[in-house]
């Protein structure tokens, strides 16, 4: 699972980057945009996976428990 999460998170770096390039290169707003509400996406579920709660644990935390 964490090799997901890292992956998602160097994805959404990617996508970033090449929004940026994509916007300045070619000035197609509309696909660059996308490109960063798709990062922005992928940020947020990395983010509910791993953020603890009230009681302190990630949801993370709990499924890597439950397969132990």
């Amino acid at each position: 699972m964490d090799t997901v999460l890292s992956l998602m998170v160097l994805a959404a770096l990617v996508l970033i980057v090449g929004a940026l390039m994509l916007w300045q290169r070619t000035g197609n707003r509309k696909q660059a945009l996308l490109m960063l509400l798709l990062a922005v996406i992928a940020l947020v579920n990395v983010g509910i996976w791993t953020v603890p709660d009230a009681s302190g644990d990630a949801p993370l935390d709990k499924v890597e428990q439950g397969a132990s």
